[in-house]
């Protein structure tokens, strides 16, 4: 044993002769260790999802008038890698802005409003990470027939960030539909909602989770009493966060998810975000995992139901571009 304690001996006492070279190569192990984890953090690993018992399929009276279309306004670009945990970084995905225009004889609905007329100045008040280069199209507001724009009764945001609400600036006193959190997050003035924050004269009608569960989710608000347009809590993304269930005449459905997942891979995977993407947004974890599990189990259990996150330009390809509707 004697030799042995000597050697240790030895090393101490070089390691006391020269302190900076021992510091730095322990400083050397520690980042490589971090650098290890974090690439780790983009591999395609598979997330590992609840099981859900989402009940019986809702029902729904939706008028035969009842119609919806996509309004693109734009995308921005950014690596699939940041998109979603295993995409490529050589592989660049188009996010897109796009609204969705909701027929209905009591009333037309936007959900969300992509770019606004005014999208580059909102731009400035981002975080220069949150500027990517973007490709500006024609805003809503300058698609739309008077008459359609006239029927226009509320916006439903399925958050509050500023791809969702930036064309809320352009149309002047039309109410925007928020539930008690999101009105609590609009008021916190926190990261996230400096650009709706900028909006002068916004209106706000705060409806409640008044309804009894739907397709896993805890609470549901039926917007028009008949089942066609029905809002579901999905907190996780944001406080705010929602997913709109629209259900058509046709029997045909869709689940509009905001940003729970950016891309389709998020659910058909399933893979979550990035942890970097996750830690600058503030997303909680728990929520998103469960909320994607919901929606997975609803649309494998019922194929009339379709998902759409709200940047996968591929997830509209089965609703008709404005002016045509799909029923």
């Amino acid at each position: 044993m004697a030799p042995a304690t000597e050697g240790g001996n030895a090393r101490l006492a070089r390691m006391r002769r020269h302190p900076i070279s021992s510091t730095l190569f322990g400083l050397a192990i520690l980042l490589l260790v971090a650098l290890s984890w974090f690439a780790w953090t983009f591999a395609p690993v598979r997330l590992d999802v609840p099981q859900i018992d989402v009940g019986p399929l809702p029902p729904t009276t939706p008028l035969a008038s009842m119609a919806i279309s996509a309004i693109p306004t734009g995308t921005y670009e950014t690596p699939a890698a940041l998109a979603f945990r295993g995409g490529s970084w050589s592989e660049k995905r188009a996010f897109a802005a796009t609204g969705i225009l909701v027929r209905h004889p009591k009333g037309n609905l936007l959900i969300d409003t992509g770019f606004g007329r005014n999208v580059e100045r909102q731009l400035t008040l981002l975080p220069s990470l949150q500027q990517s280069p973007h490709h500006l199209g024609t805003p809503i507001i300058d698609r739309l027939a008077k008459a359609d724009a006239d029927a226009i009764t509320a916006i439903i945001p399925t958050h509050a960030h500023w791809d969702h609400i930036s064309g809320v600036d352009d149309f002047h006193g039309l109410p925007v539909m928020v539930n008690d959190a999101g009105q609590r997050f609009i008021d916190s003035h926190g990261e996230g909602t400096e650009v709706l924050n900028s909006f002068h004269g916004v209106t706000y009608r705060t409806y409640h989770f008044d309804g009894g569960s739907y397709l896993g989710f805890p609470s549901s608000h039926d917007v028009y009493s008949d089942g066609s347009v029905v809002i579901v809590p999905a907190p996780g993304h944001t406080p705010d966060s929602v997913v709109v269930f629209v259900n058509l005449p046709s029997g045909k459905r869709y689940a509009f998810v905001g940003d729970l997942v950016w891309q389709m891979e998020g659910l058909t995977r399933p893979a979550e975000k990035p942890w970097m993407m996750r830690f600058l947004i503030g997303e909680d974890r728990s929520e998103i995992r469960t909320a994607i599990a919901r929606i997975r189990a609803a649309t494998k259990l019922y194929p009339q139901i379709t998902a759409v996150p709200a940047h996968d330009g591929r997830a509209f390809s089965s609703i008709a571009i404005y002016p045509a509707s799909t029923r």
